[in-house]
């Protein structure tokens, strides 16, 4: 159902108000504005677009997903799309050219600015996943031996232009290598006579490489809690910063990403909604096809002990509990380790204290796990105190060794340069149930002497 606003701004263009339906759009907010975009149709939205300025067209563009904005362009002229490109912040528009399809993005090259032309190669010359595609070359840069008032005045007269944050100041040497970084807050409290070097907010090795991985971008804006940060090349010459709200996007990226992997889905490159039946099978068949390959161990075993078991056909009553207890125990710990290794809490080096720990976590969870089993069994197999004590015993072990297998899958993973989050709670799953149906199966011919 449209929001009153919908109904106001279609409403106002029905009766030719255009005054009026300019003031109206004037006051919402660019993400509200691309709601109303995609409600209305072709026409409509083609004069909403048109009666924006040319600033908020652009804030506007930036929220739209890569097949809106392509469906945007289409209503619009060539020299109204030149317009929207000069506004648009330059890391919005790298987004924007990397992910339109390319005979767009070649006819969108042409209608640049020979500035702007090669800024966006520049931009678009860094690795995909890299910390230089998200930056913006647009920052105000000041000397160490200015005085507070001298930065100030520069900042005024280059600040006025550039949209992204300039609470953080990044003071450069002569040959533009990055010294350090001071608030703005510093320099206005300060007194004007005061040299810049005097104040020393962050130390210039609180940078990226143009060339990182985007996901440390995140760990270090977590880290010091700041709202941008420098970018820096292999010369440590600073040529860019990246701000809190692409370090948001990114975030949400990589935290959408490792769920996927965690269910056994290779990461879709678009939203649900837009993903269509074909694209999602494609994410998804692989890895179950691969899992449906590995489900063939645990019939193989179910297969060697068959013979011996057939004379007490009870334990197999008991199979699902103890293969989902152990899935679980160590799905749980996969998820654990996983996470822990993502944000920094461990590193490959504690893979011994893990392991300690886990053993310890193993024993208390697979006893507490062993008792229930013991009596649940005992219960269902009518007081067979034999039948208990091969299920208790069986649940211990099998929760300890699916503990111990989920928490160093992903340290494997690790050393292997793999994501860890491949290790996923399917994968761990499976690879549980062939483990536990040995333990199972061993300990009950040796106990009950099949």
């Amino acid at each position: 159902m449209p929001s009153q606003t919908i109904v106001s701004v279609l409403g106002l263009i029905k009766e030719c108000r255009w005054k009026s339906v300019k003031a109206m759009l004037a006051r919402i907010a660019a993400p509200d504005l691309k709601e109303i975009l995609f409600y209305v149709g072709e026409h409509e939205r083609g004069l909403i677009f048109r009666f924006l300025t040319r600033k908020k067209a652009a804030e506007v563009f930036t929220y739209l997903e890569p097949e809106e904005q392509d469906m945007v362009l289409d209503t619009l002229t060539a020299q109204e799309t030149r317009q929207i490109l000069a506004a648009m912040p330059p890391d919005d528009r790298t987004l924007l050219l990397s992910e339109l399809p390319s005979e767009v993005t070649h006819r969108l090259f042409d209608l640049l600015s020979s500035d702007d032309l090669e800024e966006a190669r520049m931009l678009l010359g860094y690795p995909e996943e890299s910390v230089g595609r998200i930056m913006s070359p647009d920052y105000v840069r000041i000397k160490a031996d200015w005085t507070v008032d001298h930065a100030l005045q520069h900042i005024r007269f280059y600040g006025k232009n550039i949209e992204e944050s300039l609470n953080m100041i990044y003071v450069v040497g002569d040959e533009g290598v990055l010294l350090f970084s001071v608030r703005l807050r510093t320099l206005i409290l300060a007194d004007p006579l005061d040299v810049v070097n005097q104040f020393i907010d962050f130390e210039g090795d609180i940078s990226l490489s143009a060339l990182a991985d985007r996901e440390q971008a995140v760990l270090l804006m977590q880290k010091y809690d700041i709202m941008a940060l420098p970018v820096v090349d292999t010369e440590n010459e600073l040529v860019g910063i990246v701000t809190f709200d692409d370090i948001m996007d990114v975030a949400e990226e990589e935290a959408t990403e490792d769920i996927h992997k965690s269910a056994s889905v290779n990461p879709l490159k678009v939203g649900y909604h837009r993903a269509g039946a074909f694209d999602l099978y494609s994410k998804r068949v692989g890895w179950l096809l691969i899992l449906v390959v590995l489900s063939i161990l645990s019939s193989s075993v179910i297969a060697g002990f068959e013979d011996k078991l057939s004379k007490m056909t009870i334990l197999f009553a008991f199979v699902p509990l103890l293969l989902g207890a152990g899935g679980n125990a160590g799905s749980q710990a996969s998820t654990l380790v996983i996470r822990a290794l993502v944000t920094g809490d461990i590193y490959l080096k504690d893979i011994v204290s893990t392991v300690i720990k886990e053993i310890g976590v193993g024993l208390l969870l697979g006893v507490t796990l062993g008792v229930t089993a013991a009596g649940i069994s005992y219960y269902r197999a009518g007081g067979t105190p034999l039948i208990a004590v091969t299920v208790g015993v069986s649940m211990t072990l099998i929760i300890m060794v699916a503990n111990l297998i989920g928490m160093l899958f992903p340290f494997v993973l690790s050393r292997l340069k793999i994501d860890p989050a491949v290790a996923s709670a399917p994968l761990i799953a499976t690879l549980t149930d062939v483990t536990g149906l040995i333990i199972y199966f061993s300990i009950a011919v040796f106990l009950i002497k099949l």
